[in-house]
C-alpha cells in the first residue's frame, strides 16, 4: 500500500523559515513518474495548492502567488523525496501541509501542522 508521509512542520516566527519533507513508498509506479504537490488547508478554508513539481518529462513548476518568491518547491527522484522550502513565513501561511502524488492515482499524505506566530 503506497503511502507518503510529511515532516517538518512546527511553529515558527514571522519571518522565519520551515522545510517540509515528504517521503514516498510503496507507490504503485514509480516515484519520478508522479506530478508532486505541497497543498495547505487552514482553518474554515478550503485546501489550496501552494506549489508543484512536474514527474518525468515535465518541468514545469507552479507556485501560488501568494508563496511566489518565498516558497522552494524540489524532488530528489532517487530518494523518493520531496520538500518544501519556507522562507519569510507570514502568519497567513499558517496552515496544515499535505503532500499529494498524482500519476493515474493520487496519494495523499496525513498533513503537518505549520504555525506561524509570535
Amino acid at each position: 500500500q503506497g503511502q507518503l508521509v510529511e515532516s517538518g512542520g512546527g511553529l515558527v516566527q514571522p519571518g522565519g523559515s520551515l522545510k517540509l519533507s515528504c517521503t514516498a513508498s510503496g507507490l504503485r509506479f514509480r516515484f519520478s513518474l508522479y506530478r508532486m504537490a505541497w497543498y495547505r488547508q487552514a482553518p474554515g478554508k478550503q485546501r489550496e495548492v501552494v506549489a508543484r513539481t512536474g514527474g518525468d518529462g515535465d518541468s514545469n513548476t507552479y507556485y501560488s502567488d501568494a508563496v511566489k518568491g518565498r516558497f522552494t518547491i524540489s524532488r530528489d527522484d532517487y530518494k523518493n523525496t520531496l520538500t518544501l522550502q519556507m522562507n519569510n513565513l507570514k502568519p497567513e501561511d499558517t496552515a496544515i501541509y499535505y503532500c499529494n502524488g498524482h500519476w493515474i492515482e493520487d496519494y495523499w499524505g496525513q498533513g503537518t501542522q505549520v504555525t506561524v506566530s509570535s
